[in-house]
Formats: structure tokens, sequence, C-alpha cells
């Protein structure tokens, strides 16, 4: 049989050959292990690469070891809303809506202005605190001169008195009119203010954002009337989630505080990782499970309130004597193997596995402590052995 050579653009001077053909001409003179390892790759193609071609291609080298599997056990799971910062907005007074300056999914900061309300409640609040602001004014005017008289004498005392009482009295009305003014929102700085406002601002009520967040829920159109228990808008910060886990009786053992847990959603969904936080002391009746729950960072906004997961702890580990790393698994005609590196190149040598964990897979037939292989890019060595293969004018090209 011809030696056939082959070059491609991916993997430039690649040569693919049978490794029986040239076996005993570049290894005559071997250690006898060295043939017995040929021996093993005998019929089998060999896809050879220039050495400084490696790195750029990503293909890395590793070798067989000994080496110590996590085992994990999984739980399913639903992302959740973080409600330790979830926000309902409420109004602090009724009205009726006279704009709507957000809507759903916008993101808002603390203190933007999100509808507002016309209320006469309000506005009789507002009025009043007008007025017992300008009673305050008044009776300490008063006072004022009934105390320069009583200084001169020239008046009596009892004017004196009765003046100074009547400004503490109007003084606490309008600290009384100030702190519902307050409980409904308006700052000392808006309230000294007021007086320089146009009458039509009185009846209008700001309803602003209590924080910043995202607005997942509205429930207001222009016209309609709120009520002081109404709950227009809700927020939330969904720069974390939760990760509620559903934790199977016979597994609560190995569930603990402060665990890693890697949460996966399956395909375009980056996995993250996380710790629990909460593990909840009652198993459901009917499911037989308990809650276990992480918060996790979503800075990106990849993981969405709904979308289901699974959880994985890790449960134990365990020691095997042949691992490689999972990248290094191919299947060609359904046969699992990995690419073994010698003199020649690399074989593609059919192997039986074993257990696994997230990385790396136990390897129990067709692969020997300290044998190279390749532990990642080995889909590229794959592709070279495949069109060698059926390409029938496979040939030595440069």
């Amino acid at each position: 049989m011809p030696e056939r050579h082959e070059e491609h653009a991916a993997t430039p001077e690649a040569h693919l050959h049978d490794a029986g053909e040239k076996g005993h001409e570049e290894h005559a003179g071997t250690p006898e292990g060295a043939h017995e390892e040929h021996a093993e790759g005998e019929g089998e193609q060999v896809v050879s690469l220039p050495g400084n071609e490696l790195g750029r291609l990503g293909i890395r080298i590793a070798e067989a070891t000994a080496g110590t599997l996590t085992t994990h056990v999984e739980f399913p799971g639903e992302v959740r809303l973080n409600e330790d910062a979830l926000i309902h907005v409420v109004p602090r007074i009724g009205g009726i809506v006279r704009e709507v300056r957000a809507t759903l999914g916008d993101r808002v900061r603390q203190d933007d202005v999100l509808a507002v309300l016309e209320s006469r409640d309000l506005a009789d609040l507002k009025a009043e605190y007008l007025a017992a602001r300008e009673r305050v004014e008044l009776r300490q005017a008063t006072f004022e001169r009934e105390k320069e008289l009583f200084e001169k004498q020239l008046t009596p005392e009892q004017d004196y008195l009765e003046a100074r009482q009547a400004v503490r009295e109007a003084q606490i009305q309008m600290t009384a009119v100030e702190q519902k003014l307050h409980a409904v929102g308006f700052a000392e700085k808006y309230l000294k203010s007021l007086p320089s406002h146009p009458d039509a601002a009185l009846t209008l009520y700001d309803l602003t954002a209590p924080a910043d967040g995202t607005i997942i829920e509205k429930h207001i159109t222009r016209g309609e009337v709120l009520e002081e228990t109404s709950q227009p808008f809700t927020i939330a910060d969904l720069s974390t989630v939760w990760i509620d886990l559903k934790v199977y009786q016979r597994n609560i053992p190995q569930v603990r505080r402060g665990q890693t847990v890697r949460i996966t959603a399956g395909e375009g969904v980056e996995p993250s990782t996380g710790v629990i936080s909460y593990i909840g002391p009652v198993v459901g009746e009917e499911t037989r499970t308990s809650l276990a729950r992480v918060v996790l960072p979503n800075p990106d906004g990849r993981w969405r309130a709904g979308m289901f997961i699974t959880g994985q702890v890790a449960a134990g580990r365990t020691s095997v004597p042949v691992v490689v790393l999972k990248t290094a698994i191919q299947t060609i005609e359904d046969r699992r193997v990995v690419f073994v590196r010698s003199d020649e190149g690399f074989h593609p040598r059919t192997v039986q596995l074993g257990r696994e964990d997230a990385d790396q897979m136990e390897v129990l037939e067709g692969l020997q402590p300290g044998q190279q292989y390749a532990a990642t890019g080995a889909f590229i060595l794959k592709a070279e052995l495949v069109k060698g293969s059926i390409d029938p004018h496979a040939g030595h090209s440069h």
C-alpha cells in the first residue's frame, strides 16, 4: 500500500499514513517496549504534524496519570428573583394618574419619577401647611412686638406670655402638618420652597423609584385612581438572583451551607458557580425534598427568573489508576478514542471509559500511565484523520 501524505489549510504539512507501513523503517533498533507499543497501533492510521504547529493549532500534550475524580450529586432547581432585593412601589397618597413615565423593562435610578398623580388630599395638606407656616410667622411677629413692649414696661406681662404661648401652639400645628408631608415623601428642602410654587403644582405628586433597579411589573394607566394600597410598579435589583435547588431527602446529609455549587442551564448559557447560603429545615410532604438556596451574582443578566437549572454539588473524591481530560475524548465510527503521541505522530487509540467528573474521565483500557496524548485540540486531529480516510486522491503535497 503506497504511503499517503496530505496537506490541509487547517494543519499545514499534516501527514496521514498507516502505522504499519513505516514502523520497521523508522523504528529499527528501538527498545522492545517501543515495539510493543507500536504493535498496539498496527493497522491504525497516524496523523503527523510538525512540532512547531501544535501550539498554533491549540493542541496541548498531556501525560496519562493516576488521578482523583470528584463525584457529584445533581439537583434540579429554578432561578428566582432575589426577594430581598424586590421593591413594591406604592403611592403614599391617593390620586388620579396624570402621567406615566416608566414602563416594563426600564432600568431606573433612585428618585427617578415613574408617574405623576393629581391629588386633592395632597393639595389640602399643602394648603394646610402653608396656612400653618403663615400663622407661625404672624404670631412670631406679634410675640416680638409684645416682647419689646414688655421689656419697656409698656404692656402687662400677661400679654407677653400669651403671645409667646400662641407662637408655641402655632409651631406645634405646623410641625404636625410637616410630619404628614414628610410621611408622603417631601423633604425639608421642598417644604421651604413650597410658598414659591404655583397654585397648580399643589395638587401634583411625583411617584418616584425608592431604589435602583429594573421595572418587572407595571399596573398603572393614565386616568385611573390609585389608592395608598395600590402597587403600580414592582422594581427588582437583578444584579443577584436566587437559585432554589430541590434536595431529595436521601441527599440532605451531603449538602451544607458554604458548599460550592456548579449551576448549568443547558445550551447557550454559560455555567456559573455559587455558594449555598440557606438550607430549609422542612421536607415537603408531597415532594419529599428540602430547599437549598444559592444567592448568585448576575451582573450580565444571563440568569432569568423562571429558568430551570441543574445544580451540581461535590459529594466525594475517588482515586483511579488512569485519567484523561474530557477534551481528549473523540468519537470515530462509534469508537471512543484518544490520540496517543508517538515518534510517528498521533495514533487514534480506542479506549474503554469509566467514571467521570466535570473535567476528567477514567480510562479502564487502552491507555497506560505515562503515555502522552492530545489533551486539547484533539478534534483537529480527528478532522485530519477523517478527511484523509475519505480522500481518494490523498498524497504527499508541498
